[in-house]
C-alpha cells in the first residue's frame, strides 16, 4: 500500500487539494473492480486539524496531522493562492515536516505554484522546476537558485515532481498514475477525468510579458526599443550602442535581466504579436508573417512552434475555433 500524503496548507487552491485525492481514490475503486486490491491511502495532512480556504468560504478538514505522519511514500503539495510571499510566511510550519519525509524517502510533488512552497524548502536548488506560465518571472527572483523551465508540464528530478499551471497538474498526476500502476490504469484514468495524457507543454497557453521586474535599467530601455518597434530589423550591436555597451557585456547583462538571450526576446515579443493577431484577426498566416517582420515562412512556423509548442496553422484553429464556439 503507497502512502499519500496530500498537505493542506494556508492560502492554498482547494481543488488542487480535492483532485489528486479523488483521482487516487478512483484510481483504488479501478483496481478493486478489476479484482485487484486498492494500492493507494490518501490521507490530507496539515498544521491543524481544520484549515479556512478562499477567505474563509470553505475548510479543509485534515485526517492527520503533521505530528501524526511518521513516514510516507507521497506528498502533494498543492498550489497557492494570493501573494506568494504572505502564502510562503503562512506554512513555514510545513517547511520541516517536507524536508523530513524527503530525507526519509518520499517523493514529492508540487501543483502548479505550489512549486513555490517547495522551492522554499531549498530543496529544489539547483534542480529543474515547472510552475505556472504567469508566475514565471516572479518564481525566478524569488528563487534564482532554482532552474525554473518554461512551457515544461511535469519535471523529475532526485524524487521531486513539478508541474505547470492550473489543470497542467493532471498531467503530472497521470505521471504518477502510470508510475505506480501501469499505461492502462492510467489511460483508464485519463479517459474517465477526460484529460489529454499525451499534452507535455503548456507554451501555447502562455502569455510573454517581457521580464523588466529587474533594476537595470539600459536593458528595460531596450527592451522597449524592441517591443516598440517589433517590425524591423536591428543587429545586436546596434542594440548594444543604444545603451553605449560593448557587445559582450550587453549581451550578458541582457540574459541576467531577462532570462532570454536577445535574439529570443526579440523572436517572443514578434511571435507574441502575431499569436493575438492569429486569435482576433482576419488575416491569414502569411499575412499575419509579414506585419510581424519575418519574410521566410519556414524560419516563421519554426520559430513560433519552437515558442508555443503549436504550428500557426494549428494555433489559429485551436484559438479561433474556441471563440466561435
Amino acid at each position: 500500500m503507497k502512502s499519500i500524503s496530500i498537505l493542506v496548507p494556508e492560502s492554498s487552491v482547494m481543488q488542487a487539494i480535492c483532485d489528486p485525492q479523488y483521482l487516487f481514490s478512483a484510481v483504488n475503486n479501478f483496481l478493486m473492480t478489476a479484482g485487484k486490491p486498492a494500492l493507494f491511502d490518501v490521507k490530507l495532512v496539515g498544521a491543524t486539524r481544520e484549515v479556512k480556504l478562499t477567505e474563509g468560504h470553505f475548510s479543509v478538514h485534515a485526517d492527520l496531522l503533521l505530528e501524526e505522519v511518521e513516514q510516507t511514500d507521497l506528498v502533494f503539495i498543492p498550489a497557492l493562492f494570493g501573494d506568494m510571499s504572505a502564502a510562503l510566511a503562512k506554512n513555514k510550519a510545513l517547511v520541516p515536516w517536507i524536508i523530513k519525509q524527503h530525507d526519509q524517502g518520499a517523493e514529492l510533488a508540487s501543483l502548479c505554484v505550489g512549486a513555490f512552497l517547495l522551492a522554499d524548502t531549498g530543496l529544489l536548488d539547483g534542480k529543474k522546476c515547472s510552475t505556472h506560465w504567469l508566475h514565471g518571472n516572479e518564481f525566478r527572483r524569488m528563487f534564482p537558485q532554482v532552474e525554473l523551465v518554461d512551457g515544461r508540464i511535469v519535471t523529475e528530478e532526485d524524487r521531486i515532481y513539478s508541474s505547470g499551471g492550473a489543470n497542467s497538474y493532471w498531467n503530472l498526476l497521470l505521471h504518477l498514475v502510470e508510475k505506480y500502476t501501469d499505461r492502462a490504469t492510467a489511460i483508464l484514468a485519463a479517459k474517465f477525468f477526460a484529460i489529454d495524457i499525451g499534452r507535455s507543454s503548456q507554451s501555447a497557453f502562455a502569455i510573454f510579458q517581457g521580464q523588466k521586474a529587474h533594476g537595470d535599467e539600459e536593458i528595460k530601455q531596450v527592451q522597449q526599443h524592441i517591443e516598440d518597434n517589433f517590425t524591423e530589423k536591428f543587429t545586436i550591436d546596434e542594440l548594444a550602442d543604444m545603451v553605449a555597451l560593448g557587445r559582450r557585456s550587453f549581451e550578458r547583462r541582457f540574459k541576467a535581466a531577462t532570462n532570454n538571450t536577445v535574439l529570443e526576446y526579440i523572436q517572443r515579443v514578434k511571435i507574441e504579436v502575431a499569436k493575438r493577431s492569429l486569435e482576433s484577426g482576419r488575416k491569414n498566416v502569411n499575412e499575419v508573417m509579414f506585419d510581424v517582420g519575418y519574410g521566410d515562412a519556414k524560419a516563421f512556423r519554426d520559430v513560433f512552434k519552437k515558442v508555443t509548442g503549436l504550428t500557426p496553422i494549428d494555433y489559429r484553429n485551436i484559438y479561433r475555433n474556441q471563440q466561435a464556439a
